[in-house]
């Protein structure tokens, strides 16, 4: 089989690889094997999902069950899951709303929307007051370029190399990414991009690891001065492979922005609501973004919403319509939305994913030093990165051991996402116990040492 290029792996693990293919061979019985085959033949096929891996009956709190009875702590969960599975608050909240109000049409609002929105604003950083709702983080991230569009009376954006904002033709066009760009043809104009300030990937020997992201922090600046007409920057305040800035690189970045007359705009869609042991991640860094893009986990695990958050100053576009989504008033996603806010609260579930977080990023630091197909590691709360590299000086990706590792994992009852092709991504459920993190460890590190060993 031909070797499949790096650059696809960027966003996740590809479902075209040899090693998946030994990995169904050995563990997708007759009952499995008939599903996928029925989903390939009406699904059409695309990179990282279709045709699928293995195919599932339950899922519940941190862990999901397939249909011959295999049971995997998911580390992944498209990051929908901060709650965990089948939260029966966000169960019990959506089924009530069935009952009463299950659609809201246009042109009304309702309670449980309004409700929602307070309860959001009431938690985000500054002058973040004012939302607006949509189906899913892509069509938020449009919503807030066009905002920032609007507002400025500019249309240029600059944004990051390898970073991920949505599928939709616009989103990848702020995005990075090979698997979503390539063959696509032109793309929406006036989309600049620049390197990521991400030290463990250096692209040229330049300077120390700390001014590497000086370096592209003022680079952003320079592109600012140089274009003149820029609207926004837009970013993920951590990549999600991950790769956590210096507050430094944002205020650098939010000083330029206020200078050049653009808007900064945070897509946090796969890590808040507490994944970083803040309510939001920009709030790490000490950084208020103009705009805050949020999503997956926000409706529960059940429901799919996402919001744009946006500083009250920025209410200026009354006569166009910015989002007018058939189901941007969704009483349920504001049900399942409500629910959610109110369990992380309850369960002081941002507590505990600092102080898990901070636990397993001592345990898997403490797996380096025993590992020398470990490069690094790093993260912030629930939300770590293990990379492997062939050696620690060259760091070139181990991407082949990456996957190995990746399926002996899943033998053995742990699901996580490979991101940059070598980067085991731990995002689990915010109900994750310490026993359960102790027991997932332990099988990846059983899986390194295995593939380690097989040279």
């Amino acid at each position: 089989m031909k070797e499949i290029d790096s650059a696809l792996k960027n966003e996740g693990d590809v479902n075209i690889s040899q090693e998946r293919q030994a990995w169904q061979k050995g563990h997708i019985g007759p009952e499995t094997a008939a599903i996928l085959a029925e989903d390939e033949k009406y699904f059409l096929r695309q990179s990282l999902s279709t045709p699928c891996m293995n195919a599932l009956k339950s899922a519940k709190g941190a862990w999901i069950e397939d249909i011959e009875g295999r049971r995997y702590i998911d580390f992944h969960g498209n990051n929908v899951h901060q709650v965990g599975y089948g939260n029966p608050d966000v169960i019990a909240a959506v089924q009530k709303q069935l009952e009463t109000l299950p659609f809201c049409p246009r042109r009304y609002t309702n309670q449980v929307a309004v409700d929602f929105a307070k309860k959001l604003t009431s938690l985000t950083p500054g002058n973040l007051n004012k939302v607006l709702f949509a189906p899913g983080g892509a069509e938020a991230n449009s919503m807030a370029i066009k905002l920032a569009r609007i507002a400025t009376g500019k249309y240029k954006t600059i944004s990051m190399w390898d970073s991920f904002h949505g599928a939709t033709l616009d989103t990848i066009s702020l995005s990075g990414e090979t698997v979503f760009r390539k063959g696509i043809g032109p793309l929406m104009c006036g989309t600049e991009h620049v390197p990521p300030p991400d030290i463990h990937r250096r692209f040229m020997d330049i300077g120390k690891p700390e001014e590497w992201e000086i370096l592209w922090a003022k680079y952003v600046e320079y592109i600012m001065e140089k274009e003149g007409d820029v609207a926004a920057v837009i970013s993920e305040p951590m990549r999600s492979t991950p790769y956590i800035p210096s507050k430094e690189y944002w205020q650098i970045i939010r000083k330029a922005c206020d200078k050049h007359g653009a808007l900064l705009i945070f897509d946090e869609v796969p890590h808040a609501l507490g994944r970083t042991g803040q309510w939001f991640t920009c709030q790490n860094f000490d950084i208020t973004p103009d705009i805050l893009v949020i999503g997956k986990g926000l409706g529960g695990g059940v429901f799919p919403i996402a919001a744009m958050i946006a500083d009250e100053k920025l209410d200026v576009a009354a006569d166009i319509a910015i989002g007018h989504f058939t189901h941007e008033k969704s009483t349920l996603g504001a049900a399942a939305g409500l629910a959610t806010l109110n369990y992380i609260e309850k369960h002081n579930l941002i507590e505990h994913s600092r102080e898990l977080g901070a636990y397993t990023l001592k345990k898997t630091e403490e797996m380096m030093e025993r590992h020398p197909l470990i490069g690094s590691v790093r993260g912030i709360g629930l939300f770590i990165g293990i990379e492997l590299v062939k050696d620690r000086e060259s760091r070139e990706p181990a991407l082949k051991e990456a996957e190995k590792v990746m399926y002996k994992c899943l033998s053995g009852g742990v699901s996580f996402k490979l991101t940059m092709g070598n980067i085991i991504t731990l995002t689990p459920a915010l109900v994750i116990t310490k026993e359960e993190m102790d027991f997932a460890l332990g099988v990846i590190e059983k899986a390194i040492a295995e593939v380690s060993q097989e040279g």
